[in-house]
């Protein structure tokens, strides 16, 4: 039996861009933002199968779809234009919400001494770059007076200056001071912009690369969760 959120729902028909949302982080703040009421787009870059399953989740038992899957590289400007434009296009409403969790680091943990220049760039361009693209983009394209949320996601390691985390490291603290600059040029407008540093979470990018006992010793570091924080900063008014 087809069923629709209450309108009062905390983000009732608001429209939300998740990017990197088929898997890991992103795909539970997708789901999260969709049992608050939001329509999404599903960002994706090469695995349309797990995209197709998170948008099938959250449209099932819907009287008419809440979720769409978009194929679009963060680090691309055209990319970035067109999760816009396609979220604009199949919701026939300007975007509220841009979540970028997009994000890529080196599994080998190399230290600096032994970054490729490839490495690096690979980093610097999802991270940063995409970070930058994102936010531009949502900047110029959010609806204005309320409402509209831009948050990059950064890392809780951009404070802890850990050994192996140089380039990525770098990237999200380059993501953490933009963000701050952006959010004093958006005063006025509605729109507020944060970041979300979260602690390990067992997702694929944080596994890749590291043994049982060195994910044991990471986790015990920390122990607060981020969830109740990010769902601050979407739902305050």
């Amino acid at each position: 039996m087809a069923t629709s959120l209450p309108q009062s729902a905390p983000l009732h028909d608001r429209v939300a861009i998740v990017t990197g949302s088929s898997r890991g982080i992103g795909k539970d703040i997708a789901l999260h933002l969709a049992s608050l009421g939001a329509k999404l787009v599903i960002n994706y870059t090469s695995n349309s199968d797990l995209a197709d399953s998170v948008a099938a989740h959250i449209n099932a038992n819907q009287a008419t779809p809440r979720a769409i899957t978009v194929r679009a590289d963060v680090s691309d400007p055209d990319g970035v234009k067109y999760l816009f434009d396609s979220a604009e296009e199949a919701f026939n409403s300007p975007v509220h919400i841009l979540v970028n969790s997009a994000g890529i680091t080196d599994g080998k943990l190399p230290s600096i001494a032994n970054t490729t220049d490839e490495s690096f760039d690979r980093i610097m361009n999802v991270n940063a770059k995409g970070a930058f693209l994102c936010a531009r983009e949502a900047a110029n394209r959010l609806k204005r007076g309320g409402g509209g949320r831009i948050i990059l996601l950064t890392t809780s390691l951009a404070a802890a200056f850990k050994p192996g985390y140089g380039a990525y490291t770098a990237s999200k603290a380059a993501v953490e001071a933009m963000i701050k600059i952006l959010a004093k040029e958006l005063k006025g407008t509605g729109i507020t912009a944060n970041c979300v540093a979260p602690g390990p979470v067992a997702t694929e990018l944080f596994l890749e690369g590291k043994t049982e006992e060195t994910v044991k010793m990471i986790a015990e570091g920390f122990l607060f969760s981020n969830s109740i924080v990010f769902h601050e900063v979407l739902c305050r008014h």
